[in-house]
């Protein structure tokens, strides 16, 4: 929390300019010799102090400590799928799968409200609560986004039911609604041409087109955490900076395949640091340092 001293005056950039802007200055003026000119551009002292730091979060086995694609399943009266459709899953199209759970899930007069209670039951990961309640309360040095291959109706209700969601700035993933019928239907988040990821989205193209959108904005990270556990939280590290930190759940994939990307000879490494945790406790001791070592 900042003290309460006497608030600094706005600073001034002197910015020198050339070239094509994305915004022109009275275009009808008579053309005269080129030479750099300079503007000046207040910036308020307050909003220089916004946003340093961004966390980026995997949903699933990440903020919540279940599959979210698999606890929606406690919704039928079994428990289970038929195996009909639990074995009908091809290697990397579980978008696909999940829609024909979901229209079988709707077929057996599952409504909404069933679905969501049982999406609103799902466990948060030890410490991830106190850690998003932390970045709500700091939402002025702190931006957070989730990039998540499950869908947007389970990820939202799960946030709201902890009273969480304004902890996010925004979630990137498959876009979910119900149709006429009652049933849930699940549509990819993107199409890309990212060989290593699922065809439904890529996630590090996500991160890159964050980045930009905030860097036009004026946005500028002193730090990117990546917080993830799994095969598709690989790709998204490549994006990250020196000073940037990945961070893989202990025992889980991602932190598998990075120590496996480290020991191979020639392989292109993740810049970022490597930082391992069990609980959202140690992320947010990490953050914590981050934003007191400025």
């Amino acid at each position: 929390m900042e003290g309460r001293g006497v608030i600094p005056p706005p600073c001034v950039l002197i910015v020198a300019t050339r070239g094509q802007h994305r915004h022109h200055v009275n275009d009808t003026e008579p053309k005269k010799k080129k030479t750099k000119k300079k503007r000046t551009v207040t910036v308020d002292f307050c909003e220089r102090r916004r946003m340093k730091f961004l966390m980026v979060f995997d949903f699933d086995h990440t903020v919540v400590d279940e599959n979210s694609d698999l606890w929606v399943v406690r919704c039928l009266p079994s428990g289970r799928l038929p195996a009909s459709i639990e074995n009908s899953y091809r290697g990397g199209l579980w978008l696909e799968y999940m829609c024909r759970v979901m229209k079988y899930i709707g077929d057996q007069g599952i409504g909404a409200d069933d679905i969501r209670s049982v999406m609103e039951s799902i466990p948060f990961t030890d410490g991830m609560a106190d850690l998003l309640r932390f970045i709500l309360e700091n939402k002025s040095a702190v931006d957070c986004i989730v990039i998540s291959d499950s869908n947007s109706l389970f990820i939202n209700w799960a946030l709201r039911a902890a009273a969480l969601h304004a902890a996010v700035d925004e979630v990137f993933t498959n876009p979910a609604e119900f149709d006429d019928a009652g049933r849930v239907v699940v549509r990819p988040h993107h199409a890309h041409d990212c060989g290593k990821c699922p065809p439904n989205i890529c996630k590090r193209k996500v991160l890159e087109r964050y980045l930009s959108e905030r860097a036009e904005d004026g946005a500028r990270y002193e730090r990117v955490f990546y917080v993830g556990d799994g095969g598709n939280d690989l790709c998204p590290a490549f994006c990250l900076r020196a000073q940037d930190a990945v961070m893989p759940r202990r025992d889980f994939t991602l932190l598998k395949l990075l120590a496996r990307l480290e020991a191979q000879p020639g392989a292109a490494p993740v810049k970022a640091g490597v930082l391992p945790w069990s609980s959202g406790a140690e992320i947010l001791q990490e953050l914590r340092a981050s934003m007191t070592s400025k």
